[in-house]
């Protein structure tokens, strides 16, 4: 895109119903210190509570834990059939836990379901261990990685969530940590199992039934996770996610006095959420959106797709006018590299800016050679 070219903007109107103006203005008045109601796909705030206030989160830690360990899987550092061996350490965690006994050898899988579903805090350190050599370097990476999130309230000292003056984090860093996680499809269903069960202890003699901490996946229509917490300093905690159709709220709920009113507390934020907006999709990642000339290239031309999705959220009822500005070059010169950005798509309602999307090469384009652009030119001019 640093290439001195001349771009063209094509410009799209779409007959949608758009909101002008954006967004609740209700009151909810949760019952809890700290709260917010969330967008998946935009990240759009529909309602917050003190949601900048810095809490101890309790195991909602574990969804960062969680998000490294996504990260670790995929990116080829581990793998779910790694054998790891319990450490005094992770066998001594109090709280919810599995009754890991040291020397034990437990699968990445296992200690993934352990976590998701019974919020194990020997699971939590196990996995931590296996990732990073060490709970301590783990919990460096954990804040490195809410940094990168712009998780501005947020500050880990163990991987688990257990009480400790200087842990702490805000309804709103949350929110996104959750939007994170996510977005790694490997643990979807694992945040929606209920009930499952595994077998500990060196010898492997004993069944650990795992019943999920998150009754929302019984109760409520279309949750998607994510995690619970409770202790005696930061109350009782959830994050809670649930799709409908496009639209996919994440709600989070920070110290309410009891577990009943942290999940009817929930419950009103995403029914809120559900009631009064709809998101629609303005493209898949992947979308096919133009294609543009290569220069010297070994093809003639790439095509350039969306890097991600694209989503408007939006009021019901609502009215406004989206644009779509399609920003590419006339051409570009190769090489190109499948995925490099080659242009973008820009999203207006009524003239404000709501999105800004990556356009990239669908593939790669190498330089042709000499007899390739010897027989392009021969072609062209036999052509004219």
């Amino acid at each position: 895109m640093n290439k001195k070219l001349v771009s063209i903007i094509l410009l799209i109107i779409i007959s949608f119903s758009i909101p002008v103006n954006s967004f609740a203005e209700g009151q909810l008045n949760i019952d809890a210190k700290s709260a917010i109601l969330v967008d998946y796909y935009t990240g759009e705030v529909i309602y917050e509570q003190n949601s900048d206030e810095a809490l101890p989160p309790a195991s909602i830690t574990k969804i960062m834990t969680l998000l490294l360990g996504m990260e670790a899987l995929e990116s080829g550092k581990i793998s779910l059939s790694d054998e790891v061996r319990i450490s005094a350490r992770a066998a001594s965690m109090g709280g919810s836990q599995l009754w890991l006994e040291e020397g034990e050898m437990q699968t990445v899988e296992n200690l993934f379901k352990a976590i998701t579903i019974r919020s194990a805090n020997d699971a939590s350190v196990a996995l931590a261990e296996h990732i990073a050599g060490s709970e301590e370097v783990f919990v460096k990476m954990m804040n490195e990685k809410a940094k990168e999130l712009g998780m501005t309230n947020t500050n880990f000292m163990n991987a688990s969530g257990l009480p400790h003056e200087k842990h702490y984090t805000s309804a709103y860093d949350v929110a996104l940590m959750s939007i994170e996680l996510l977005k790694h499809k490997n643990i979807h269903e694992l945040l929606t199992t209920y009930m499952d069960e595994m077998l500990v202890g060196k010898k492997k003699d004993k069944v650990q039934s795992l019943v999920n901490t998150n009754r929302l996946i019984k109760e409520y229509n279309g949750t998607t996770g994510i995690k619970t917490g409770s202790t005696n300093e930061a109350g009782f905690c959830l994050s809670a996610s649930a799709k409908r159709d496009n639209l996919q709220l994440i709600s989070v709920v920070l110290g309410s006095e009891t577990s009943k009113i942290r999940f009817e507390e929930s419950m009103k934020l995403l029914d809120y959420g559900f009631a009064n907006y709809d998101s629609i999709a303005i493209g898949r990642k992947g979308d096919v959106i133009d294609r543009v000339l290569v220069y010297k290239g070994d093809a003639q031309y790439t095509e350039a797709v969306l890097e991600r999705d694209s989503f408007l959220l939006l009021p019901k009822g609502s009215t406004g006018n989206v644009t779509k500005e399609i920003v590419l070059p006339d051409f570009i010169e190769s090489p190109i590299e499948e995925g490099e950005e080659i242009g973008q798509l820009i999203i207006k309602v009524d003239g404000k800016e709501m999105d800004r999307v990556k356009l990239v090469s669908i593939k790669r384009v190498g330089k042709a050679t000499l007899k390739e652009m010897f027989k392009k030119t021969l072609k062209n001019f036999l052509i004219n």
